[in-house]
């Protein structure tokens, strides 16, 4: 049976169309997903990802363990609060998850792993965490003590931290300063809310975790000031346009970060470090470049259409059409060697359209990168 967060009741009052998203019942849209994007781009929106999993990471040992169970490295966070994001690599190299860390002193860490692949992260984390002096908590609902349960907002757009702030005056005192991609923990007197400058839309914007008890009250109140809510449909478009990658769709457990973009997530710096996966990837080269492409013809890109190119065949991973340009773009896995501002071919229903070959960052802060 779908799970529902704890805001499905007010998605309904709002008009959504609720769609099925990972084992959750998600809004896709609240009329219309253009208009979405656009308050994004322009404004301030408001999502329910609560259907992503918290995991609390606690004990003596957390930092020396994150170091063997990531990538990326987390020796490098030294200020409370700072964000790193990060894959999480199988003995092959391939990529089980990609998510977010937050550094809050080195016995204690936050981990945001992705709805769909929740289940099976935490049952690789448990296994990895043999021989280690720490314990990891599941503060997702449905998963853990109820009053642990957190649910997680994502206000995004240029007008987030003003609209925001007239929502909750006081959080201005601890946000004013807060830089990206750090957060910092905000008591209030229905619990402690973690409020990270982080998002998945390119824009500036908090992602906020909170009691799952107060999250219908707070969703209200930032609508109250004028922040959109928005659905998945909307979150997808705006992703693809700030080049940032999907699990399940740009990567997945058989492929390597070095094959989806994601290269810069490997931390090989300290060279006594051993993370799970290294090995794998000390002795792969890349098979395939990641790009963007950009449809310089009518139609939509979509994933798994062919790509062909004067170096071989390759496959768009994710496609759309992008609002804020008004041009289909998608990332693609083609041949090594391809050169930015090359022209491929992309088969669209039996016919072949040309696409130009670009960096796979479209749009950032409103504005087309292209």
């Amino acid at each position: 049976m779908p799970q529902r967060t704890p805001l499905y009741a007010a998605h309904l009052a709002a008009g959504a169309r609720i769609v099925d998203f990972a084992g959750w019942e998600m809004p896709i849209h609240y009329g219309s997903q253009i208009e979405e994007h656009h308050v994004v781009r322009r404004d301030a929106g408001l999502f329910d990802v609560s259907h992503m999993c918290a995991l609390d990471l606690t004990g003596p040992d957390a930092t020396r363990f994150l170091r063997r169970l990531l990538a990326n490295d987390v020796a490098k966070l030294t200020t409370s609060g700072r964000a790193l994001y990060s894959c999480m690599l199988n003995e092959n190299g391939g990529v089980i998850d990609d998510l977010i860390i937050y550094f809050l002193t080195p016995t204690r860490y936050r981990i945001v792993v992705n709805a769909g692949t929740a289940e099976k992260d935490v049952t690789w984390m448990q296994t990895q965490l043999a021989g280690f002096d720490s314990q990891i908590t599941s503060r997702r609902e449905g998963k853990s003590d109820k009053n642990l349960a957190l649910a997680m907002l994502a206000v995004q757009g240029p007008q987030t931290r003003e609209r925001f702030w007239a929502a909750f005056p006081a959080s201005r005192t601890a946000t004013e300063t807060l830089a990206p991609f750090h957060a910092c923990e905000w008591p209030t007197d229905k619990g402690i809310w973690l409020i990270a400058r982080t998002g998945y839309t390119g824009e500036d914007g908090f992602e906020i975790s909170l009691p799952a008890s107060v999250a219908a009250e707070v969703w209200q109140k930032l609508i109250a000031v004028g922040i959109k809510p928005c659905g998945l449909g909307a979150r997808d478009t705006l992703r693809l346009e700030a080049g940032m990658n999907l699990y399940g769709q740009d990567m997945d457990d058989t492929t390597s970060p070095l094959d989806t973009g994601l290269a810069w997530t490997v931390d090989l710096h300290d060279t006594n470090r051993d993370f799970i996966g290294k090995s794998a990837l000390a002795t792969r080269r890349p098979e395939h470049q990641f790009v963007g492409l950009l449809l310089k013809e009518r139609g939509i890109l979509r994933a798994h259409q062919k790509v062909f190119s004067p170096l071989g065949e390759g496959e768009i991973t994710s496609g759309t059409f992008s609002p804020t340009l008004n041009q289909s773009i998608a990332f693609a896995r083609l041949p090594m060697g391809i050169v930015l501002g090359s022209e491929v071919d992309v088969d669209i229903r039996d016919k072949r359209l040309k696409a130009k070959v670009v960096k796979p960052v479209f749009v950032r802060n409103g504005k087309s990168l292209l």
